[in-house]
């Protein structure tokens, strides 16, 4: 049986040095926040997970204690305000269209009526701020090609006054694209409230016009 173990959890916990690198405190040391017990520390609690992986024992180790949860303090550093779409316009509505064709290798870019994308940070529906879908004729759906997690997408939140901001989805159109006729949308979600009532979170979506990609 093979153990491996991946430290990929979206966690930074600085520099981790030998006890002799540590008493020189050179910069890798003086950011060894732990001490100089770290890297000791470290292969103790690794040792054990590996023998608990290969020994089918994981559930009989110890959670350990709970990290720290900063939500509150986050939520107080950044003031909620009321997300406002211009006069006429709702959210989600398209202020730059697409161009109705696109090459490989160019950049399509759909603007949006916007609101703050804190508000989708614990209500997203869909999981992302935006899909590339692709038009397959021989079934007659949309497929999702491409998400905010794709490299080649990029999702930009232009803040405005008052509340009033747009949304900016592009998408750099790689060289396996294949050709067809392709849309990008938008989900987001709009902080409401209405006087002398409490604020609600509210979701919504967009949809760009169909484009066509080409290779040349």
């Amino acid at each position: 049986m093979t153990a491996v173990i991946s430290g990929l959890c979206n966690v930074y916990t600085h520099y981790i040095t030998t006890f002799e690198e540590y008493q020189a405190q050179r910069y890798e040391a003086a950011s060894t926040i732990y001490g100089p017990h770290t890297l000791s520390a470290y292969i103790q609690l690794f040792r054990a997970l590996a023998k608990a992986i290969a020994t089918d024992a994981v559930a009989n180790l110890s959670r350990g204690p709970e990290p720290p949860y900063f939500k509150q303090l986050i939520a107080s550093l950044i003031p909620n305000i009321v997300d406002r779409a211009p006069l006429g316009r709702n959210f989600g509505d398209v202020l730059q269209p697409a161009k109705p064709t696109y090459r490989v290798g160019e950049v399509a870019e759909v603007i949006f009526v916007g609101a703050n994308p804190k508000n989708s940070a614990e209500n997203q529906t869909h999981q992302t701020f935006l899909t590339v879908e692709k038009y397959e004729a021989t079934s007659a759906t949309w497929r999702i090609v491409h998400n905010d997690a794709s490299w080649e997408t990029r999702f930009y939140w232009h803040k405005g006054l008052l509340g009033h901001s747009n949304a900016t989805i592009q998408w750099h159109i790689p060289g396996t694209a294949q050709p067809g006729i392709y849309r990008m949308r938008y989900f987001g979600h709009h902080r409401k409230q209405d006087f002398l009532k409490p604020a609600v979170i509210l979701p919504f979506e967009s949809t760009s016009s169909a484009f066509e990609v080409v290779t040349s």
